[in-house]
């Protein structure tokens, strides 16, 4: 028996009660009734959004359910098709097996299904076509047989059995199902997926409900693998890697704490500022700092009361007579501030601004603190915010008073750039927090397939019961979603190709699957769930903050929405 060119075992042919036959040809065919769907929801949102010919951002904001919906649709679409490509390229290199096929149409099923049915924005938000203008007439008009099928049949009871039963077997691995990354990708992956496993994931719930900082030890050895000089070029240090090698590092750090999956993260996003606008001697200074991991950064853009608003911030940097800066302002919400050395600061420098043109960015040098005394540099306090997860690093409010800041650290050298500077580095932190997403989606997959397997009840395990075993399965199946459209945005940054929108979509639908899978988990515990001696408990609060740092998903839709519209 033959499918897409591949001759399947005697085992895998028992299982095919619960594949379509020829399922590339369907899935390619049900691609275009979505993107007609897409462009008609676009041009129908666009006509209640424009004003005298332009759209207009009030516009934008006032139709909301529209406008967010139109960002959902768009990111089903692109991750359906980013499946495809995954599938195609699988099939070609023969290795689009059983499990491969069963995770493409139940994603394809499940995914079209909820395009014409209503896609979940929140919990309690549900998106349908009307909301976006779609009338009944245009829905017939942009479905074909393939889409109906796959509606009808792609994600069945039989598919997601037959789905957790391949899990099972292939339980410990770091992934469940090809992910079609190259040989040296894999080669990173399976290297970081064991030091996690082995020195990460056995402590990792000690250390957040002691509310502990990761120890040091973790932080050197992770500068000894080169994770915070991972794509920094080889001529500042470091070792000149794709972004695609990030995000697979940060995915598997992540799936044994996120709180590690993160330390990289604040080195690749300093990195990048300075890459992208600081002066060649902040290169020279910094870089090299940065990714052996010497220098530990911070970054310190959020006040009270502005959130995502950046361009609202109140922080005042003032030059003085000797070209050095005085910085004055409160921040919160900075991750890491303690024992760092150095912080990348987000200031107005303008004090006649009202916007993002009076900011500018500084590399504020301070001395790394103590359990004792956390901030001993001058001019700055700081105090701990008790958080629910993603404790590892701490986070902080600080208090700047006169803090003193030399004028070669202003970035760039040049005042007023300092929110275009930010915003260089948008695409790259929101592919490292969809990463992360990855990683505690897999973890919650791997504790409650675990739970799953051990626990008993009515005279058997747990995954006995199809709606235990289809929560686990769905949850594999949503991750490689997740993973094919974070690695798309990858290999688009990797091709300085603008990615801001692939980016966006990945992290808002990352972040959403991250929160399912570990409420699921949790679930399938049942009370034990409940309990804080269950990491479980810990996932569910670490994947909690997904949605809302690196910019809240109604900020993402937003962004997304604005991009489609223009």
């Amino acid at each position: 028996m033959a499918h897409d060119g591949q001759e399947l075992s005697l085992d895998q042919a028992a299982g095919m009660t619960a594949l379509l036959p020829d399922l590339l040809e369907l899935t390619a065919e049900a691609l275009g009734p979505v993107d007609f769907l897409l462009e008609t929801a676009r041009d129908d949102v666009r006509q209640r959004v424009e004003r005298d010919g332009r759209v207009s951002a009030r516009a934008v904001e006032a139709e909301q359910s529209a406008t967010h919906g139109l960002a959902w649709l768009a990111t089903y679409v692109y991750a359906l098709k980013q499946m495809q490509n995954w599938a195609e390229k699988l099939s070609a290199e023969g290795k689009f097996g059983e499990i491969e096929r069963l995770i493409h149409q139940i994603a394809f099923g499940e995914y079209l299904a909820q395009i014409h049915g209503g896609i979940p924005m929140s919990q309690n938000e549900i998106l349908r076509p009307q909301d976006m203008g779609l009338t009944r007439v245009q829905l017939a008009h942009t479905s074909n047989t393939a889409m109906a099928t796959l509606c009808e049949k792609g994600n069945n009871q039989a598919a997601r059995s037959r789905l957790a039963e391949l899990i099972v077997e292939r339980q410990g691995l770091s992934s469940y199902g090809a992910t079609g990354l190259d040989e040296e990708l894999e080669m990173i992956r399976d290297q970081f997926s064991r030091y996690a496993q082995d020195k990460i994931a056995p402590h990792a719930h000690d250390w957040h409900l002691k509310d502990e900082l990761i120890p040091m030890e973790v932080i050197h050895e992770l500068a000894e693998m080169g994770v915070f000089g991972l794509t920094i070029p080889e001529d500042f240090g470091g070792l000149g890697m794709s972004k695609a090698s990030m995000v697979v590092v940060s995915e598997e750090l992540s799936r044994g704490y996120i709180g590690v999956g993160s330390l990289g993260t604040r080195s690749e996003i300093a990195a990048e500022l300075i890459l992208c606008g600081g002066t060649d001697a902040q290169k020279e200074k910094w870089l090299p700092g940065l990714a052996s991991g010497e220098i530990l950064p911070t970054a310190v853009f959020t006040e009270p009361n502005t959130g995502s608003d950046l361009a609202s911030l109140r922080t005042r940097a003032v030059k003085g007579a000797d070209g050095d800066y005085k910085i004055t302002g409160n921040k919160t919400w900075i991750t890491h501030a303690a024992r760092t050395h150095v912080m990348t600061v987000l200031a107005r420098t303008d004090a006649e601004s009202t916007d993002h043109r009076g900011l500018s960015m500084f590399l504020a040098e301070k001395t790394p603190g103590t359990e004792e005394d956390p901030f001993p540099t001058p001019g700055m306090t700081g105090g701990e915010i008790e958080v629910l997860g993603y404790r590892g690093m701490k986070e902080y409010e600080l208090g700047f008073d006169g803090f003193h800041v030399k004028g070669e650290n202003l970035l760039g050298g040049e005042e007023g750039k300092g929110f275009k500077q930010l915003m260089q580095t948008f695409e790259s932190a929101r592919i490292q927090t969809a990463a992360r997403a990855i990683g505690v989606a897999q973890s919650a997959l791997d504790a409650g397939l675990q739970y799953a397997l051990d626990r008993k009840a009515f005279g058997g395990p747990l995954m006995q019961f199809p709606r235990v075993s289809g929560k686990l399965a769905m949850m594999a199946v949503e991750i490689m979603v997740a993973r094919q459209l974070t690695y798309f945005a990858a290999w688009e940054k990797d091709n300085d190709r603008r990615c801001d929108l692939e980016a966006g979509m990945a992290k808002l639908l990352a972040a959403r699957i991250a929160w399912s899978c570990a409420d699921n988990a949790l679930q399938i515990h049942g009370g034990n769930g409940f309990a804080l001696e269950y990491p479980v408990s810990r996932l569910l609060c670490d994947a909690r903050i997904l949605s809302i740092f690196e910019g809240a998903a109604e900020i993402q839709a937003q962004v997304i929405a604005r991009r489609l519209l223009s």
